[in-house]
């Protein structure tokens, strides 16, 4: 009976953590879609430092409720600094230098590896087994975002072709496994708000210094518009989708979580459609469904998170 119990909390905790890391890509899907809206009113280092900066005030704000432990820094400030410089402080600069120098088409498919590359550091950096499973719902998503992104056309895929941007593009994803493989072994004696108000306190001075330079040559139009979109940036991707986030991460595994970091481009399609009136086609229903599926299959297997309660 006991046996009976703990496989339930574990499979609750399962659940709990797929609606967590969907949470967190959805809002960031969100984000994609201001940002590409707010483009010639700000610039991409100006609004990643307006965005912390509002996180980081609703983040300390919140952390003043946490144990006193969960309030400092203690023991694990390294791996903190090295959550606020790959997950804050670079992963967003390094996103947008290679958008510059490919297509948006090459960089989403790019990011549809994202599961097997925080499988690989996972597995390398903490010894964390990626599974059969997760193995399988890892390609059979990316095999999703393969279907997804050209929407069905040939000729998206001949268009295609190498470049540095690619690589640099590579690199940004392979910051979010780091930061995800890092928040893994952070939240063993941290809660999820510590690990990510810490992480955004570590990274916001470098993005302010970065914001700094670049509203030299790029000025900040300001209106309401962008007020109330900065602040909801800062409140729901910020702060909700971080806190989720690794939330989820604490409840599956690294690389249990990032399965589901493929879901970020089938709720960008979504949004498109609903907000940009981008269509959606057979291409969008089927490569969904790849997404949604290889997720929920590496979720049935043995969960590589903490036990429900830790």
């Amino acid at each position: 009976m006991n046996s009976l119990h703990r496989h339930d909390r574990q499979w609750l905790a399962r659940i709990g953590g797929i609606g967590l890391v969907n949470l967190a890509t959805l809002t960031w899907a969100t984000n994609m879609v201001l940002g590409r809206w707010l483009r010639d009113s700000i610039g991409p280092l100006t609004l990643a430092a307006a965005r912390y900066t509002t996180a980081a005030v609703l983040l300390a704000a919140l952390l003043q409720r946490r144990p006193p432990d969960d309030r400092r820094l203690g023991r694990d400030r390294w791996l903190l600094l090295g959550m606020a410089l790959s997950g804050v402080a670079i992963f967003t600069p390094t996103l947008y230098l290679g958008l510059r120098m490919t297509t948006a088409v090459n960089a989403t498919l790019i990011n549809g590896l994202g599961p097997l590359v925080t499988g690989v550091l996972a597995a390398l950096l903490i010894r964390e087994r990626m599974s059969g499973r997760q193995v399988v719902g890892a390609i059979v998503g990316l095999a999703g975002v393969i279907v997804l992104i050209p929407g069905g056309s040939l000729s998206s895929w001949q268009a295609m072709r190498g470049s540095a941007g690619d690589l640099v593009v590579l690199a940004a994803v392979a910051l979010w496994g780091l930061y995800s493989v890092l928040g893994r072994q952070v939240m063993h004696h941290r809660s999820p708000l510590s690990a990510t108000a810490f992480s955004a306190f570590l990274g916001l001075p470098f993005l302010l210094l970065a914001a700094a330079w670049e509203m030299r040559t790029v000025p900040v139009d300001l209106s309401p518009q962008l007020f109330l979109a900065v602040l909801y940036i800062g409140v729901a991707p910020g702060v909700i989708g971080f806190l989720s986030w690794n939330a989820g991460v604490r409840r599956l595994g690294a690389s249990g979580a990032m399965v589901f970091y493929n879901t970020l481009p089938l709720y960008g399609a979504l949004l498109g459609y609903l907000v940009l009136g981008e269509p959606i086609g057979p291409s969008h229903l089927l490569g969904g469904a790849l997404i949604v599926g290889g997720g929920l299959w590496a979720a049935r297997g043995r969960g590589e998170g903490v036990r429900p309660g830790e």
